[in-house]
């Protein structure tokens, strides 16, 4: 009897380990592995002294984005200097990053963020993004994952999420995404990119 209430324990021991595990895997973006037509995966996080916000799966988004909080005066004082370039996008077909990209503009304009060039040498911050999907059922979820670098190219912060919506059409992977869906994940990381600042963007 002894025995057997040992080997009991044991097993749920090990069951408890092994759905911790999942979970975390599940909730790490550099841990979902990206459709076979990507050629890029997601970032692994690598050591450093910014911290990584939880991943959530934020709501199907709605035709009109939500306004903008007004900046605080330490927001405000802090967006003001600042001057961000945004790298190209990795992991997203050209048709799912166009819609991104341009509301990633709009977005800054009403947060007041000045964005700059590529060859421009007063980017005070650099916004890196890589991008991937999964399907399921009638939904597709994009993850996505945001490095932010100084102009040295030491990271600063990361801002990772999902976006979870239904699927476009027939098909699966970019195909199946909506530029609303895209537009909503600009609009997002916009709003924590100003946040952070006026945070006083220490990671």
């Amino acid at each position: 009897m002894r025995r057997s209430q040992v080997t009991t324990v044991s097993l749920l021991a090990a069951l408890a380990l092994a759905a911790c595990t999942n979970a975390k895997d599940v909730l790490d973006p550099s841990a979902v592995k990206p459709p076979t037509n990507s050629a890029q995966a997601l970032p692994a996080t690598q050591g450093t002294s910014a911290t990584t916000p939880p991943t959530t799966t934020a709501p199907a988004p709605t035709a009109t984005a939500a306004a903008p909080t007004p900046a605080t005066p330490a927001q405000a004082a802090a967006i003001a200097k600042t001057r961000l370039q945004v790298a190209p996008i990795v992991g997203a077909s050209v048709e799912a990053a166009a819609p991104l990209t341009a509301e990633l503009q709009t977005r800054a304009r009403q947060r007041g963020v000045t964005l700059v060039g590529s060859t421009d040498q007063t980017a005070t911050h650099v916004l890196k993004g890589y991008f991937s999907t999964m399907s399921e059922g009638k939904d597709t979820t994009v993850i996505y994952v945001w490095d932010i670098y100084d102009p040295s190219g030491n990271r600063l912060h990361r801002i990772n999420g999902q976006q979870k919506a239904a699927s476009v059409g027939s098909g699966e992977g970019w195909p199946a995404v909506a530029p609303a869906t895209m537009q909503a994940i600009a609009d997002q990381t916009i709003d924590q990119f100003t946040a952070w600042l006026g945070s006083g963007g220490a990671g």
